[in-house]
């Protein structure tokens, strides 16, 4: 095994453009499954809604779930960021260390000596990059801070489970330290000297409920990743992770351009104002404020 395998010769832009296709088509058929669950569940609290608050709602929880979807592969891809750099690093060092490449002693020691600050680092950019993408390059305006704690959680938790079965059928020393630092970032997330039983079970009863999503999720990259492999896009061996990682590239990708086209809103429009009675046009006002952005998209 050697450093060029990480980059895939065979992986050419034909192939990336088809993948590409593929990771979309998956990406559509998730929010056609949202559209559909949304569509049942999605129901007033009045015992007989009108057909307006009924539109209403459901044009909420619809792009609510959407972005929702779209922050949990956000905070999954982040995570695996920090875990395909720790895999890659080390795999460097043991190469250098085994006398394949020379000239890298600086990295050597480097590693040796530093290599929890810089696993502290890594996790800190991976962070940092969640933040970035889902405020300016990927902004999800729907999703509240609690929901966005609640999915990043759920990100932890969804790359771990990843490892696992790395850690199944790959080199275990390559994934173990990297499943042992996010088991204990989440245990540290939910048991802290300052906090009460009450808050651990909410940010429980917050996981489970996004949990269709992020079983939708698992299976969602899953099955790329695996189309990835038998294709012959993705190297085998211990650079699955890179190929898993490939593939959460291409979802945001898909992510970014349905985002910012906007092609959501065809899925469940905005509601008209003029179409409701006075007495609704100031608390929808208030109430979908947020949701103007779709305004231009109209026009």
């Amino acid at each position: 095994m050697n450093i060029d395998a990480y980059f895939n010769p065979d992986f050419t832009l034909i192939k990336k453009l088809i993948f590409l296709l593929m990771t979309l088509a998956g990406v559509m058929l998730c929010t056609f499954l949202i559209f559909v669950v949304t569509k049942l569940v999605s129901k007033p609290d009045k015992e007989r809604p009108t057909r307006q608050e009924k539109d209403m709602l459901f044009f909420q929880d619809f792009h609510t779930n959407i972005q929702l979807f779209f922050e949990m592969m956000i905070s999954g891809t982040s995570v695996m960021l920090f875990a395909c750099s720790y895999v890659i690093i080390n795999h460097v060092y043991d190469l250098v260390s085994g006398g394949k490449y020379v000239g890298f002693n600086t990295f050597v020691s480097v590693w040796e000596e530093w290599k929890d600050f810089i696993l502290l680092l890594l996790i800190c950019l991976s962070c940092v990059a969640n933040t970035l993408i889902d405020k300016f390059i990927i902004p999800l305006k729907k999703v509240t801070r609690e929901q966005k704690a609640s999915m990043r959680v759920l990100g932890m938790f969804y790359v771990i489970i990843i490892l696992l079965y790395l850690n199944r059928i790959g080199e275990k020393s390559a994934y173990g330290p990297v499943m042992m630092y996010y088991l204990g970032l989440m245990v540290g997330r939910f048991v802290y000297f300052d906090a009460s039983f009450l808050d651990f079970l909410q940010i429980l009863k917050s996981a489970l409920r996004h949990a269709p999503i992020f079983i939708m999720c698992i299976l969602l990259s899953g099955s790329l990743s695996y189309i990835g492999f038998s294709l012959g896009y993705f190297i085998e061996h211990n650079y699955f992770i890179m190929g898993i990682f490939y593939t959460h590239l291409f979802i945001l990708a898909v992510i970014f351009i349905l985002h910012l086209s906007r092609i959501m809103y065809l899925f469940a429009r905005k509601p008209k104002i003029e179409e409701y009675p006075d007495e609704y046009e100031e608390e929808y006002e208030e109430e979908y404020d947020d949701y103007d952005e779709y305004d231009d998209y109209e026009k």
